[in-house]
């Protein structure tokens, strides 16, 4: 049975879209995924199931979220061949600074106009480096996210 990491937005820890991560664990048990672990309190989830292609699962929790706890949130599943290929293709990886550069995971696949229509509008705007990916959409900070355009 395949291993799978589910990456939630939309959740909060503090305020807000709050879960205790047992409730969260509980409430995917019920959905027969197995062996749920939830990474620390931030909302990632390790978990096996079936093999099946990880968007019919990010809509399966994305209703799991919305029936259980009244939360419409953005969920990302990745395989782990799915997780390496994304950071390894990262096209800023070895040279910008690692801490700057990120991996944002998406829950389609933008089509090449709206990935054109995302740089033309963030053209100028600040030193930040932006790259296309599957599913995925790489930003080099350059001089650090606290500084970006």
């Amino acid at each position: 049975m395949p291993r799978y990491l589910a990456l939630f937005g939309s959740l909060n820890v503090g305020s807000g879209n709050r879960i205790t991560m047992a409730d969260l664990r509980h409430a995917l048990a019920r959905e027969d995924i197995e062996n749920v672990e939830t990474v620390i309190a931030s909302g990632n989830v390790l978990f096996d199931y079936d093999e099946r292609p990880t968007e019919g699962l990010e809509e399966m929790f994305a209703y799991v979220m919305r029936e259980r706890f009244d939360i419409d949130s953005f969920v990302a599943i990745r395989t782990r061949e799915e997780l390496r290929r994304a950071i390894e293709d990262n096209p800023f990886t070895g040279i910008g600074e690692d801490a700057n550069v990120h991996t944002h995971f998406l829950g389609g696949q933008p089509t090449p106009e709206a990935y054109d229509a995302l740089f033309a509008a963030y053209e100028g705007r600040g030193p930040e480096k932006l790259a296309a990916g599957e599913r995925s959409l790489y930003i080099d900070y350059v001089e650090g996210q606290g500084e970006a355009g």
